[in-house]
């Protein structure tokens, strides 16, 4: 390893959790990673220690403003007791995207991948291995200098956390309901669409609630100059397929660049299937479903993998796919990534880094 860390083990560690009732995001292992950045000296002092509360300045700059930013990946245990990690440098690559928007320092993206390797081992004995399970990583970066004034802070943390989880919907691999959203929108051209920073999701709560209301699992977004375009749904990548061409909202700048999106168009491809990124109206939607060449709608993310939708809730009208079952591509889908995530198949597309 090119990086080493201090490494301070807790004096009291926790029991480790029943995995057969895990929850998504509610339980969090013994250690954590901690770095801190300063302008005139870099990247420095990275440790691993245990788990615990952070100390804010009350004028930390991130409470006021909101200068932050996070990722999300996940390693998972294989058969055979290794633990992998999947596509790791394309969240290093993705955090200084967001960074260069955020005006926090770039970091080095072998730094990255080796802190994180670094504390998934020192915690590697809380990494599930029931079949849905797997331990999420969740690295994030805040601005913690003391002021108020609207500009770009001189100090940073950058902090690894790690949770294991079980499936994201308590369903697990079954099909969702997604509200389409006309009032509020996600991201605007030239916004932070395609950054990975909290105020594209404290901003999406409002329409979130809304889709509770109306019995749904999630929101899919529609673009916010025409609310005619279909792009996101919730904290994933939509895609749908229609005849014989899978469609996927394109990269301009309003959604985010998901890592399993980009792992899903890389399988079609190879599969020989028409995939293609471009626009697609939400009329257009509805008419494949009413004309029957609406196959499938599905959702790619990481902390759910593929995300089938049975149902889309739009102008108070239910739309349904597939009379609410999952489709045969979301299965096949979803079946090779979690294979290659657990090393239960083949990684042939040199995707899986081993801790």
């Amino acid at each position: 390893m090119k990086y080493q860390f201090a490494v301070q083990k807790t004096a009291t560690p926790k029991p480790k959790p029943d995995p057969d009732t895990l929850k998504f995001g509610k339980t969090f292992t013994d250690h954590m990673f901690i770095m801190d950045y300063e302008t005139g000296k870099g990247w420095h002092d990275g440790r691993i220690v245990p788990y615990g509360p952070l100390m804010l300045d009350p004028a930390a700059a991130v409470l006021h403003y909101g200068q932050e930013m996070f990722e999300g990946l996940k390693a998972y245990k294989t058969p055979d007791g290794r633990v992998l990690l999947f596509r790791p440098y394309m969240n290093a690559a993705r955090t200084n995207r967001t960074n260069e928007r955020m005006c926090i320092p770039a970091i080095d993206e072998e730094l990255f991948v080796e802190a994180i390797r670094a504390v998934v081992n020192v915690d590697r004995d809380w990494i599930p291995d029931k079949p849905g399970t797997s331990l999420y990583i969740r690295p994030f970066i805040f601005a913690d200098e003391a002021f108020l004034g609207v500009h770009a802070a001189n100090h940073y943390k950058f902090v690894i956390i790690l949770s294991p989880v079980g499936p994201y919907y308590e369903k697990g691999f079954s099909a969702t309901s997604i509200y389409v959203e006309e009032e509020y929108v996600r991201a605007a051209p030239g916004g932070t669409g395609y950054a990975k920073v909290g105020g594209n999701y404290a901003g999406s709560l409002k329409a979130q609630t809304k889709a509770n209301a109306m019995g749904c699992e999630q929101v899919l977004w529609l673009d916010a100059i025409e609310r005619s375009y279909v792009e996101e749904i919730g904290t994933s990548n939509a895609f749908f397929v229609i005849g014989d061409e899978i469609i996927t909202a394109p990269l301009t700048g309003t959604i985010l660049p998901g890592v399993t999106r980009d792992s899903v168009i890389a399988l079609l491809e190879k599969w020989g299937m028409q995939v293609s990124q471009r626009r697609l109206r939400i009329e257009d939607v509805i008419k494949a479903a009413g004309d029957g060449t609406l196959r499938e709608i599905f959702a790619t993310g990481t902390a759910a993998v593929i995300s089938p939708v049975g149902k889309l809730v739009y102008k108070n009208s239910d739309i349904t796919i597939r009379e609410g079952k999952v489709g045969p591509l979301a299965t096949r889908l979803y079946e090779t990534l979690y294979g290659i995530q657990t090393g239960k198949i083949a990684d042939d597309m040199g995707w899986t880094v081993a801790v």
